[in-house]
């Protein structure tokens, strides 16, 4: 008879999610990562902030374009931050189940009142707060020095686009967590499992935007002379780019940072009637505009989440 599970399936769940942020905040590894974000993003914030000065025109939100300004050579600080927190959600999750089976500390892990449950969901959950931590830090750290470089606080509206932008931050982050942590669950090896989620990363960030137009000609034939084919190629080409959650976390970036961004698709001239050009959308249109992104990210993170933990329950695991 198998032995039935007695109490929570979530006990130790704290413990286990407290521990594994304890261990990523004192690892050498993750502090090198950050360190690496920490120097970009203070780098495009000073290019930004001396672009921001050279300029003459009015800004309404002075705050939001220093994070989308870019200046030569350097990107965005936005660019930076899509480009480079995968690479931290990775270096947080990778090793993170196949590391305790090389270590064989699985067994004695779970041989306490622990079950994998909240094994697993304290490693998720773990590495996820330390996301947070992270991400507020710099933002604070980007926001104390625009007030201090500029000499203006930011507005109320800035104030909650950016807090809307760091949520998207964070969830964004958390997608490649999960992918993280599935390559964690199926591989062994730690090296493999981290060489297959940055081959996944290296793909979607830097190859897709170039797979998404030959993909979508396979199976929409263009005709110059026809604007509805043309119409299905694009929005079947978006439809794939969307895919990528790099291009899910651009596309909010813009819409949040942005406030003038009215659609991410064609407009048809029938949609802009009454529309001021160049006046910026209130919050709670942006906020609409990019709704459907936000819960794309959040819906890949739950999948690829019951992907890592389907696999977890079934291995064996022995002393």
């Amino acid at each position: 008879m198998p032995r039935q599970r007695e109490g929570s399936p979530f006990t130790g769940l704290s413990t286990i999610a407290l521990k594994e942020a304890a261990d990523h905040m004192t690892s050498a590894r993750i502090h090198l990562v950050l360190l690496l974000i920490l120097l970009t993003a203070i780098g495009a914030v000073y290019a930004a902030i001396g672009q921001i000065k050279a300029t003459v025109s009015e800004d309404q939100f002075l705050f939001l374009s220093l994070l989308t300004t870019a200046r030569d050579p350097l990107p965005s600080f936005v660019a930076f931050l899509g480009f480079l927190l995968p690479l931290v959600s990775i270096a947080l999750g990778f090793d993170g189940i196949n590391g305790e089976y090389n270590r064989r500390t699985l067994s004695r892990v779970l041989a306490q009142p622990i079950y994998r449950d909240a094994f697993l969901t304290g490693k998720f959950l773990g590495g996820l707060l330390v996301i947070a931590i992270c991400l507020l830090a710099l933002w604070l750290l980007v926001t104390g020095m625009g007030i201090l470089l500029l000499g203006l606080p930011p507005g109320g509206e800035e104030v909650i686009r950016g807090l809307a932008f760091l949520l998207a931050s964070f969830v964004y982050a958390g997608v490649w967590l999960a992918v993280s942590l599935v390559f964690s669950t199926l591989f062994r090896s730690p090296a493999t499992s981290a060489l297959a989620a940055l081959a996944l990363w290296l793909i979607f960030t830097i190859f897709w935007s170039m797979l998404a137009p030959l993909i979508a000609s396979a199976f929409v034939q263009i005709d110059p002379y026809d604007p509805v084919s043309q119409l299905n190629f694009i929005e079947l080409q978006r439809g794939i780019a969307r895919i990528s959650p790099q291009t899910l976390y651009d596309e909010m970036t813009l819409g949040l940072l942005n406030p003038t961004t009215r659609a991410f698709g064609p407009v048809f001239t029938s949609q802009l009637k009454n529309a001021l050009m160049g006046s910026p959308l209130p919050l709670s249109e942006s906020l609409r505009l990019v709704w459907p992104q936000l819960a794309g990210m959040i819906a890949a993170v739950v999948l690829l989440f019951t992907v890592a933990y389907v696999s977890f329950q079934r291995q064996e695991i022995r002393a």
